[in-house]
């Protein structure tokens, strides 16, 4: 089961729900693909209030957001704990080379703690901090 568990990064659900994104197809086949094995989705509320925060002008896309994170039962959000806040701090300062959002460093806390191997993403961070396929 651990292998059909996919991270949610706000740069995939942002892409899925814009059409006007450089990604917008790729983000809708690698969906449709996901759904197909079944995957189980797991992301954290930082993704949501990234994504959300995005559409907060579209009334429409934002009530589709919602949708998306809070009444789909094929997502899972991850608790965020006091630990994984400091570990991403940690992280934030390890890598202070690279351009990691908080968001993103709590994302790759989180995965490692529950051992999620594979992300949906856009952006270049989880290739450049590693340990994880990213799939998009």
């Amino acid at each position: 089961m651990h292998s059909h568990r996919v991270f949610l990064d706000s740069s995939f659900w942002i892409a899925f729900r814009d059409a006007r994104q450089t990604h917008h197809d790729r983000a809708r086949k690698c969906l449709t693909v996901l759904f197909q094995e079944r995957t189980q989705f797991v992301s954290t509320p930082f993704v949501f209030a990234e994504v959300h925060a995005t559409f907060a002008r579209s009334q429409p896309v934002r009530e589709k957001i919602i949708a998306d994170f809070w009444e789909n039962p094929l997502l899972h959000f991850a608790e965020v704990t006091d630990a994984d806040h400091r570990e991403a701090i940690r992280l934030l300062r390890q890598h202070a080379d690279k351009s990691y959002p908080f968001c993103d460093a709590i994302s790759f806390v989180v995965m490692r703690r529950l051992g999620v191997k594979r992300v949906a993403a856009f952006d270049d961070h989880f290739r450049q901090f590693g340990g994880c396929e990213v799939i998009g």
